[in-house]
């Protein structure tokens, strides 16, 4: 167990090393990625300047801004750029072999390579996020108390973990098939509307007529799906539209999808080296 441990804290140490090498580079990519916010700004305020409604679909302006930092935010967190992808090349071209031949779990090095990422990245976001949400404080109209935000952090945890075991478990198809890159693309698309990037869920169920079976399935669907976790549900937590048994019933659900995600991970992970032929590289 200790042997483990100390695999898994060299990873680390050593993941973080690397991201350190080209700072100059990060930092300035990590602080190019909150632009897009003042974009979400101006947008929402046109929206609903152009409109006569001071609340749309349950979202008032402010909760709108609101809502799109949180998303910035849960995101930051479950977001996994070029984990599929890298996954699925290095089985192509034969480089996976190094997993095979040494004692290092492969879906254990990745993991605490995107948790050493993470860490860097908060590093140096912590404080633009500190002062973004300072700046656009009046816009939160709804105070969490310590249990909301206790829940919101977990939300985070469960979006991090899901956005990881779901990413993995892409790139382990390519055990199966040579090129992976459309499903990548589908599972983004599916992900920018159905993790409530884009527009809240609310929205999209809203849309459909009221108390029509239609509504009801889809938010049905949408609930049962692991993609809400990724910027919705924490979203929605900390502006406190999830509260008391519904909190608890959804943060079960996510840990729910963790331990499924993860078993399904193993269980390609052992299948796709079974029949791996060890080509390349």
């Amino acid at each position: 167990m200790t042997s483990a441990w100390s695999v898994r804290w060299c990873v680390l140490r050593t993941a973080i090393s690397e991201r350190l090498t080209y700072r100059g580079d990060f930092v300035l990519g990590t602080l190019v990625r909150f632009l897009p916010i003042v974009t979400q700004v101006f947008l929402w305020t046109a929206v609903y300047g152009a409109s006569d409604q001071q609340s749309i679909q349950g979202y008032g302006y402010r909760d709108m801004v609101a809502y799109s930092l949180l998303v910035m935010l849960a995101r930051a967190f479950s977001s996994m750029p070029g984990l599929a992808g890298g996954i699925a090349r290095e089985i192509r071209e034969g480089s996976i072999k190094k997993y095979l031949t040494q004692p290092v779990d492969m879906l254990g090095f990745l993991f605490w390579s995107r948790v050493a990422h993470k860490l860097v990245y908060y590093a140096v976001a912590c404080g633009p996020f500190a002062l973004l949400f300072w700046l656009l404080r009046d816009y939160f109209t709804h105070t969490p108390d310590p249990l909301t935000v206790l829940a919101f952090c977990t939300s985070l945890v469960l979006g991090f973990l899901i956005g990881f075991l779901t990413e993995s478990l892409i790139g382990l198809i390519g055990f199966w098939f040579l090129e992976v890159s459309s499903l990548i693309f589908i599972f983004m698309m599916l992900n920018y509307f159905l993790s409530g990037h884009m527009l809240p869920l609310d929205w999209l169920t809203n849309a459909l007529p009221e108390d029509s079976a239609w509504r009801f399935a889809a938010r049905g669907i949408l609930a049962c799906l692991p993609f809400q976790y990724m910027a919705y549900f924490p979203a929605s937590v900390m502006l406190g539209k999830v509260t008391g048994a519904d909190l608890v019933w959804q943060l079960l659900g996510g840990l729910g999808w963790v331990l499924a995600l993860y078993a399904l991970n193993r269980l390609a992970f052992a299948r796709g080296v079974a029949r791996y032929s060890a080509f390349g590289g």
